[in-house]
C-alpha cells in the first residue's frame, strides 16, 4: 500500500478523498453520486451502529422496518415536509422493462407497465411511518411508540462527496409517538443527549448541543435540536439531529387517540437520526497526513500484531506465543488481528495499519521473544516503547483508554480554541477568512438577516446553543438589538 496522500495543508479536500480511498473505507460506484462502502469501512459503521443500537434499546426503543417506497400521495400529506425534500426525490414510475425493438440487446421501459401511483424512494420515512401508526394507535394505552429503523435513504444530491453527501446513504431514524407535548419534547432532548454521549465518548469528537433556527429547521418540525462538531479545517459538521414534530404529522395522517378522559386528541411526535456521514466526521476530526487515526472504542481492530522473523523455526515460536496473547486479548474483549501473512514485509504492514488508523501496533521478533518483550507503537502519538510480555493485557487496556481520552482532549482543545466571539462585521469576516471555526456573534433574530449573512459569507447559523447565556448586544450585520450570541460557521 502506498502511503502517499495529499497533505492537509496542501489541499484539505483532496487529503480527505485520498484518505477515504487509500484507507479502504469506501470507493466510487457505477452509480453517479453513490458509493461502495468497503469491508473496513463497513466494520467501522457496524461498531458505531452496534453501540448506538444498544443505547437506543437501553432507553426503551425497539427496531422495526418500513418500506423503501412511499406513495406520492402519502409523501404529499405533510406539506412542509414534502416541499422540503421535493428537489431531492427519486421517483419510480414504471415496474417493468422489455426488449427494445429498435436496438438489439437493449431494454426499454414498458409503457404499458406504468404504475397507477408514482412511488417516492424514501428520502426520510415520516410519511410511510405515520400512515402506519394510524392503524396502531387508538388509545393512550397504545402510547408511547418508541420505534427506530436502520435503513438506507435516497436524496438525489447533485454535488456529492464520499460519506459526507451521497445520493444514497445508511442511517437510523427514530420515530416516536406520545400522548403529550411534554413527553415528546422530553424524548427529543433525551435522544439529543444520546447522540452527544455517543459522538463524544465513542467517537472522541466534542460537540455543541443546540437548536436550529427556523431557516435551518427540519421540514415539518416545530423544533430541531442538533449536535455540531468542528473539523480540522475549521468547518462545522452537523453530526446528528433530533426533531420535535409537534402534531404536524398526526394531523396530516389523522392519527388520533382517546386520552384518559376519553377525549380525542392528535398524537405528539418526534424523529431523530444519524448517518454514515459520522464516518466522514471521524476521518476529518482526528486523522493526519499519514492516514486515519481511529478512537479505540469503535476501531475495527484495536490492536494489530506483526511478527518479524527469519525462517519457519522462528515463525513457529513467535506464533505459539502470539496465539496465547491473542486469546488473552480476545478474552478481555479487545479486538485484535494477528497479521502473519507472508505476502508483505513488516515495514509494508506497518505503513498499511498506520494508514488504517489501528490504535495500537505490536511488533515481536525472535530476540523480543527471548527477552520476554514486545515493541508497542501508538498510532495517535507515534510513540514507541518496549514493554514486558508479562501483564501485556493490562498494559494494552490502559493504553487504549489513554488513546481514547487523548483524542477527545485534543479535539476539544482545538474546538475551544476556534470559538471566537466577535462584535463587528469586520471582525466577523476576518475570523471566517483567517482563523475559521465557530464565530459567536449577535444576530437580530430575523430570517432576512440570516440569509443575507449566508449570501455574503457562506456562513450559516449552526445552532443557538442550549443553556445559552443571555447577553444583550447588537447584530453584527444590522446593528439591531440582540439578546444572545449564536454560533456561525462555514459547514459541510
Amino acid at each position: 500500500m502506498s502511503k502517499a496522500i495529499t497533505s492537509r495543508a496542501q489541499d484539505y479536500s483532496q487529503w480527505y478523498n485520498d484518505l477515504v480511498l487509500k484507507a479502504e473505507l469506501a470507493d466510487y460506484s457505477a452509480v453517479r453520486g453513490c458509493m461502495v462502502i468497503k469491508p473496513y469501512g463497513f466494520a467501522l459503521w457496524e461498531n458505531m451502529r452496534d453501540a448506538l443500537d444498544k443505547m437506543f434499546k437501553d432507553t426503551g426503543h425497539v427496531n422495526a422496518y418500513f418500506p423503501l417506497f412511499v406513495p406520492k400521495s402519502l409523501f404529499e400529506a405533510e406539506e412542509k415536509n414534502a416541499e422540503g425534500f421535493a428537489k431531492e426525490c427519486a421517483i419510480v414510475t414504471h415496474y417493468r422493462l422489455k426488449a427494445d425493438p429498435n436496438h438489439k440487446g437493449k431494454l426499454m421501459v414498458d409503457p404499458e407497465a406504468k404504475l397507477e401511483e408514482e412511488l417516492v424512494v424514501r428520502p426520510t420515512s415520516e410519511a410511510i411511518i405515520w400512515n402506519t401508526y394510524k392503524n396502531w394507535i387508538q388509545s393512550y394505552r397504545d402510547l408511547p411508540i418508541l420505534v427506530n429503523q436502520w435503513a438506507n435513504v435516497v436524496r438525489w444530491e447533485m454535488r456529492t462527496r464520499l460519506f459526507l453527501r451521497t445520493a444514497e446513504f445508511l442511517w437510523q431514524e427514530g420515530h416516536t409517538a406520545h400522548a403529550t407535548r411534554a413527553e415528546a419534547i422530553e424524548e427529543t432532548e433525551r435522544m439529543l443527549n444520546v447522540y452527544a454521549d455517543f459522538v463524544e465518548n465513542w467517537m472522541a469528537v466534542p460537540v455543541i448541543k443546540g437548536i436550529k433556527t427556523p431557516n435551518e429547521r427540519f421540514a415539518g418540525a416545530e423544533e430541531t435540536y442538533c449536535i455540531e462538531a468542528l473539523m480540522q479545517d475549521g468547518k462545522a459538521l452537523q453530526a446528528g439531529t433530533s426533531h420535535f414534530l409537534g402534531q404536524n404529522f398526526a394531523k396530516a395522517f389523522e392519527v388520533k387517540f382517546s386520552d384518559r378522559e376519553n377525549k380525542l386528541d392528535y398524537v405528539w411526535a418526534t424523529s431523530w437520526g444519524v448517518s454514515t456521514r459520522l464516518i466522514g466526521a471521524l476521518v476529518m476530526a482526528h486523522s493526519d497526513d499519514d492516514g486515519l487515526i481511529l478512537p479505540p472504542r469503535i476501531a475495527p481492530f484495536q490492536v494489530v500484531i506483526v511478527p518479524i522473523y527469519k525462517g519457519e523455526e522462528q515463525k513457529s515460536a513467535i506464533d505459539e506465543k502470539v496465539n496465547s496473547i491473542v486469546k488473552a486479548l480476545k478474552a478481555a474483549g479487545i479486538r485484535v488481528k494477528y497479521d502473519d501473512s507472508d505476502q508483505a514485509r513488516p515495514g509494508w504492514k506497518f505503513a498499511e495499519y498506520e494508514m488504517k488508523g489501528v490504535p495500537l501496533r505490536i511488533a515481536i521478533g525472535a530476540r523480543d521473544l527471548e527477552q520476554g518483550v514486545v515493541e508497542l507503537a501508538r498510532r495517535d502519538t507515534k510513540e514507541k516503547r518496549t514493554v514486558s510480555l508479562e501483564g501485556i493485557v493490562d498494559v494494552i487496556q490502559l493504553e487504549l483508554t489513554a488513546i481514547q481520552q487523548q483524542l477527545l482532549d485534543r479535539a476539544r482543545a482545538f474546538r475551544d480554541a476556534h470559538i471566537t466571539p466577535v462584535n463587528s462585521w469586520e471582525e466577523f469576516e476576518n475570523v471566517l477568512d483567517t482563523k475559521t471555526g465557530f464565530v459567536a456573534a449577535h444576530w437580530d433574530g430575523t430570517s432576512e438577516t440570516e440569509e443575507a449573512i449566508k449570501e455574503k459569507t457562506k456562513a450559516t447559523i449552526r445552532c443557538i446553543p442550549l443553556n445559552n447565556p443571555e447577553e444583550k448586544g447588537t447584530c453584527v450585520l444590522t446593528g439591531k438589538p440582540s439578546a444572545q450570541r449564536v454560533l456561525f460557521a462555514r459547514a459541510y
